[in-house]
């Protein structure tokens, strides 16, 4: 039986059901990221004793379970786009943009799918906008190579965002302290590919080059869905 399966337990003494135990987990998991969550802290803000969670929920686990599947209603589409490129591309931004309000959601992307009932509207909604573009499978692999990429530039924005406030330096701010390191390396000669780089690169803000990479990626996909048949 899974958690979406199990039926909720009386309310007596203290009010408490399924929707306010999500809350206060994301509340925690928001303000303290996942390491913050547990039943008993989520019992406490609430409340409630311990075991009384436990009638809603197994394990920290299954409350991850629900806490995703909460976030997944933010990143389910109010209207699903007829074009199956601006579908995928709302569903990488509106994952983006979950992941922002809620940093923790990085470190549990990617991994089994969601079962819940706003995961599954969002995989329907993914796959309804591929349908009968090609065959399933390759239906399938054309949404997990976008899943993998936003999944991976989601994962590394938020490093980034985590290392500022760990050391209390920008980006640029960094790169300037590790300058001289860097210039001293460039100029052994040894590395000419990164010297280009370094010199000549234009930097781009973090959504500009999330869009970027994910518009090249839905290139790529393109001309797997409209390869004519052999």
């Amino acid at each position: 039986m899974t958690v979406w399966d199990r039926p909720e337990p009386p309310t007596r003494p203290v009010p408490l059901d399924r929707e306010r135990i999500v809350a206060a987990a994301i509340a925690l998991a928001d303000e303290g990221g996942l390491e913050a969550v547990s039943v008993r802290k989520v019992a406490a803000r609430l409340n409630a004793g311990p075991m009384r969670l436990y009638g809603y929920l197994s394990t920290k686990e299954e409350l991850f379970d629900l806490m995703v599947d909460e976030v997944q209603g933010e990143i389910l589409p109010e209207e699903q786009p007829d074009d199956w490129r601006e579908a995928l591309r709302n569903l990488a931004h509106r994952t983006r943009q979950a992941a922002l309000r809620h940093e923790w959601l990085a470190d549990l992307l990617g991994g089994r799918p969601a079962l819940g009932p706003n995961g599954l509207a969002v995989a329907e909604a993914t796959l309804a906008a591929l349908d009968g573009l090609a065959d399933i499978d390759t239906v399938m692999r054309a949404v997990e190579t976008v899943s993998a990429y936003f999944t991976g530039a989601i994962r590394r924005e938020i490093t980034n965002l985590r290392a500022e406030r760990a050391t209390g330096l920008s980006e640029r701010d960094w790169q300037r302290t590790r300058g001289p390191h860097v210039t001293r390396m460039l100029a052994t000669g040894r590395f000419p590919a990164l010297a280009k780089v370094v010199h000549d690169s234009t930097d781009m803000d973090a959504e500009t080059s999330f869009t970027t990479g994910l518009d090249w990626v839905l290139d790529a996909v393109a001309a797997k869905l409209t390869r004519p048949p052999a």
